[in-house]
């Protein structure tokens, strides 16, 4: 029977009243009807009525006893997107807490995902600052995400590719991260069936021809163990698992044949308290032959995403192997629902709120980062790939980017203790601080404090959080510097043109809003830094307006720059006295390829093969060349920049070479500064050379030849 929008909201209350407030049931009952009339005639791709979405969405959300307020966020987490809806009209009907949730998933939802790098590389931003905001939207995302995987089969093939491709890159391992493990498995089983159909249905098929082999097993398995337990009056319940399809798939690929997957048949055993998991583990191993190296204490040593559990794998009935997860309810509970089953915003934060707003930091400090390849490194080294686990001498656990160093480990205990690291001891023994961490190593770090971080630091560190913090104390060390160089220049120029103190001081707001400086302190920062000049500043105070422009073209003005004569420079073919010019739209140097074009009365004039203005053509034109010459030829460059403050940075690199700046033009475009220059150079070679050292300046966006 086709299910409707009522039935289907019926079975979300249902739900609901197990764990929420029946006041908080009404304010989702509202929600919901609101929803239900703003969607009122829209359809999805599957040509269900859109208000099932959002339905589906809260209901997925509930399974994991997400708090009401994400529930409601939910139901509307689409009206602001798709139905006009303002976020004003949202907060004043649901409150400003749902109101934030509802913007909050709106503005990751207006990301256009094609599975091209820069949408994955925008979606992984967007989804961390939201989590760094409220973890709750990243719930949101992540039942909204399970949703549209479940009706994929909508799409095209190409959209069903990069759909899942975007799940597996990006939304299972954060939901890994959550520990929200349900909506895990079935987001990467659903991305497999996606991505690589033909494997996922070959896996599908061999479960299906030994289901009933393996259910038989997991009963017997079941009914012995249950056995033994009762025989020693402990209150247990146990339910056999199914791997999924994902997981075997993994196995594999990683070049494991199917027979020997040998944690396809499964048990997990509940039981109330954590004292009684050992007791079970004993009981069970007493019976049933353990594999070494199988066996994990995940509740001595809780994952970073609270996961606890013990695991064993043991040789159960006739031999088969069997893999035996044992837990509490509360540990399950956790296990499957992960931060949503603990965060409740009706009472507070909690202790468990507090836990995992640290668990998240490594999100945050890659957050960070503003530089994008840095950033797409560090999300894919540090949120992606494999981690380890160490310890403290105290025993406590830290989580690691595989390849960590002690410097890593001393900056994650804390800023301190990072910056001040003389040496480390692993494990009893003294180790370089280029050591590459294993997971349960323990580690000492020795601290002097006197002593401070290195720049070869930055060349060892794995996390973004230790290389940001390394980077904060060279960024502060040379503020300082900056401050008193800048502090003494500026002084120093002062005196030079009889400018008295009290004098600088009264014009100081207008030079500071001249310059775009905060305060003193900035103005101070940025003349050491050879943003500004003391020059400027004195002018302000003189009020000469005179542009950064004129000031850098002043002191080329006095270089005499004359037209070059071309005689002797350039050979024309077959023709040896004829008038020979330079085209001033493509202006050619020495190393150019170049072509004559027989001009009307004016001679011949000399074109850069690539220039437009002669490349479509095929009449007129006749073979020149360059002779052995040292004259310089002028030719235009385009830079496009972030910063308008490089003009000094552009002049400087011209000092200690032959290259003589002729004329420089502030153009605007947009957020960008483009800056014209023409400059005299002697060869292409040394203007490929200038042209790569002003595309290593900071903030440069683009260098290139200018054709008009």
């Amino acid at each position: 029977m086709k299910v409707t929008k009522i039935s289907k909201y019926e079975q979300l209350e249902e739900k609901l009243k197990t764990y929420v407030k029946k006041e908080d049931l009404e304010d989702i009952k509202k929600a919901f009807e609101f929803a239900d009339i703003k969607h009122f005639g829209q359809k999805r791709n599957s040509g269900e009525k859109y208000i099932i979405h959002p339905l589906n969405v809260a209901y997925i959300l509930s399974e994991i006893h997400a708090d009401s307020k994400t529930i409601e966020a939910a139901l509307l987490h689409d009206t602001i997107e798709d139905c006009d809806v303002s976020y004003e009209e949202l907060e004043n009907l649901f409150g400003v807490e749902v109101a934030k949730l509802v913007e909050s998933i709106t503005k990751i939802n207006k990301l256009n995902f094609n599975g091209a790098t820069e949408a994955l590389i925008a979606n992984q931003r967007k989804i961390l600052v939201g989590m760094t905001e409220d973890v709750r939207v990243i719930i949101l995302k992540l039942a909204d995400r399970l949703h549209n995987m479940r009706t994929l089969w909508a799409l095209s093939e190409k959209r069903q590719k990069a759909n899942a491709k975007e799940t597996l890159d990006i939304f299972t391992p954060i939901a890994h991260r959550l520990g929200i493990n349900t909506i895990k498995s079935e987001l990467e089983d659903l991305s497999l069936r996606y991505l690589k159909p033909e494997v996922y249905y070959q896996i599908v098929e061999k479960l299906n021809k030994t289901k009933v082999e393996r259910d038989n097993y997991v009963v017997e398995m079941i009914e012995s163990v249950s056995k033994i337990l009762n025989e020693h009056n402990i209150k247990h319940e146990i339910k056999g698992r199914s791997k999924s399809i994902y997981s075997i798939y993994k196995k594999l690929d990683k070049g494991k044949s199917f027979n020997e997957i040998y944690d396809l048949l499964a048990l997990r055993v509940f039981v109330d308290t954590e004292a009684e998991c050992y007791q079970v583990l004993g009981l069970i191993h007493s019976k049933y032959r353990p594999i070494p190296k199988r066996f994990k204490d995940y509740i001595a040593m809780p994952k970073t995403n609270m996961y606890q559990s013990l695991h064993t794998t043991v040789f159960g009935i006739d031999g088969q192997l069997f893999e035996i997860q044992i837990r509490t309810y509360e540990m399950d509970k956790i296990a499957e629902c992960g931060i949503a089953s603990h965060w409740s915003y009706k009472e507070g934060k909690s202790n468990m709120q507090d836990q995992m707003e640290q668990k998240l930091q490594f999100f945050r400090f890659i957050m960070e980062l503003k530089n994008e390849d840095n950033f797409v490194t560090s999300v894919k080294e540090e949120v992606l790939n494999d981690t380890i686990y160490v310890f403290t001498p105290m025993g406590d656990v830290v989580e690691l980017p595989n390849g960590s160093t002690p410097i890593d480990f001393a900056y994650r205990v804390h800023s301190k203790v990072g910056d001040t690291t003389v040496g480390a001891i692993v494990n009893n023994n003294i180790v370089p601080l280029d050591y590459k961490l294993k997971s349960n190593d323990i580690i000492k770090i020795n601290t002097n404090k006197n002593s401070s971080p290195s720049q070869e630091w930055l060349n060892i560190v794995k996390t973004s959080q230790a290389k940001n913090k390394i980077k904060a104390y060279f960024n502060k060390t040379s503020k300082e510097d900056n401050y008193n160089k800048g502090e003494d220049l500026l002084n120093k120029e002062l005196r030079k043109k009889k400018i008295s103190n009290s004098t600088f001081m009264e014009n100081i707001n207008k030079i500071l809003d001249s310059l775009k400086c905060v305060d003193l302190n900035e103005l101070y920062i940025n003349i050491g830094n050879n943003k500004y000049t003391p020059t400027q500043v004195v002018n302000i105070i003189n009020e000469e307006n005179i542009t950064k422009e004129e000031i850098i073209l002043n002191k080329t003005k006095d270089k005499e720059v004359k037209s070059p004569v071309i005689k002797n420079d350039i050979s024309v073919k077959g023709i040896d006295d004829i008038k020979v010019n330079i085209a001033s739209c493509c202006k050619p140097i020495n190393g150019d390829r170049i072509v004559g074009y027989i001009t009307k009365g004016n001679g011949i004039t000399v074109h850069r093969m690539v220039c437009p203005n002669v490349s479509e053509l095929n009449e007129r034109l006749i073979e020149v060349k360059w002779n052995d010459t040292t004259k310089k030829y002028p030719t235009t460059l385009l830079i496009k920049s972030l910063d308008n403050n490089i003009l000094m940075d552009i002049v400087a690199k011209t000092s200690n070479t032959d290259i003589t700046i002729e004329s420089i033009k502030s153009l605007s475009s947009g957020n960008d500064y483009i800056y014209q220059i023409t400059i005299l150079v002697l060869n292409k070679e040394r203007l490929v050379k200038y042209i790569n050292d002003l595309s290593m300046l900071p903030n440069v966006l683009s260098v290139e030849r200018l054709i008009k």
